[in-house]
């Protein structure tokens, strides 16, 4: 009997385990497509910024916009998460 159990608890923990990192990975591919937005709109910001200082913001814009898709790609492959455009060769 007492196996059974342990059985029964695995294979909840199994499946409990399984839906956190379908969310988790469902979370992910969210953050990645806002951050791809928020770099295509930085990039939009420089090719209109006028005067020094507009420009020197929107560089730093486009280079945080840059490092945190960056960062979130790596996540992404680190923990193997896949996008079925992705698997096409095309991100975006």
């Amino acid at each position: 009997m007492r196996r059974w159990w342990r059985k029964v608890r695995e294979r909840e923990t199994a499946g409990q385990r399984a839906m956190e990192e379908a969310v988790f990975g469902s979370r992910l591919l969210g953050e990645i497509e806002e951050a791809h937005r928020d770099w295509e709109n930085a990039n939009r910001h420089f090719e209109y910024a006028v005067g020094k200082d507009q420009i020197d913001y929107a560089i730093y814009a486009m280079e945080a916009a840059e490092k945190r898709y960056e960062m979130l790609l790596r996540q992404a492959k680190q923990f193997a998460v896949t996008h079925p455009v992705w698997r096409k060769g095309t991100a975006g």
